[in-house]
C-alpha cells in the first residue's frame, strides 16, 4: 500500500523549515567578515532544529506539526518585539541577519500558522510518533 503524495501546505511547511535551516548557516557568514568556529557550530546546532522538524515533517509526524505550530507562534512574537524596538529608536544595534531572518520568518509563519491549525493539516500529518 503506497502513501498518498503530500498535500502543496505540507509541502511548502516542509520547504520552509529546510529553507530556514539554510538560512541559519549561511547567515552566520553575514554577520561577522570572518566567522569564528563557535559562531558556525552554533549556526549548525540552529539549522539542526530547522533539519529535524522538516524531516519530522516529511514523515508526517503529528508532533512536528504541533512544534512547527509552536515555532511559528514563537518566531511571530520575537520578531513581533524585535521590530518594536527597532521602530522605537531602541539603543540595540541589529545585525544584518536578524533583519534578513525577520524578513523571510515573519511573512513565511504568517501564512503557514492558519494552515497548520486546520483540519488539512492534521489529516496531512496523522502518524503518531510512537506505534503506527
Amino acid at each position: 500500500m503506497q502513501a498518498a503524495a503530500p498535500s502543496r501546505g505540507a509541502l511548502l511547511t516542509i520547504a520552509f523549515f529546510a529553507a530556514s535551516g539554510v538560512l541559519e548557516v549561511v547567515l552566520a557568514f553575514a554577520d561577522t567578515p570572518s566567522p569564528a568556529f563557535d559562531s558556525l557550530w552554533e549556526a549548525l546546532g540552529r539549522a539542526l532544529l530547522h533539519a529535524l522538524l522538516a524531516a519530522g515533517l516529511w514523515r508526517r509526524y503529528a508532533l512536528c506539526r504541533t512544534l512547527a505550530f509552536i515555532y511559528c507562534l514563537a518566531a511571530l512574537v520575537t520578531y513581533a518585539v524585535v521590530l518594536a524596538l527597532a521602530l522605537w529608536g531602541a539603543p540595540v544595534p541589529f545585525p544584518p541577519s536578524v533583519v534578513v531572518e525577520s524578513l523571510f520568518q515573519v511573512p513565511s509563519c504568517l501564512l503557514l500558522l492558519p494552515w497548520l491549525r486546520s483540519p488539512a493539516a492534521a489529516q496531512a500529518f496523522p502518524r503518531p510518533l510512537l506505534g503506527r
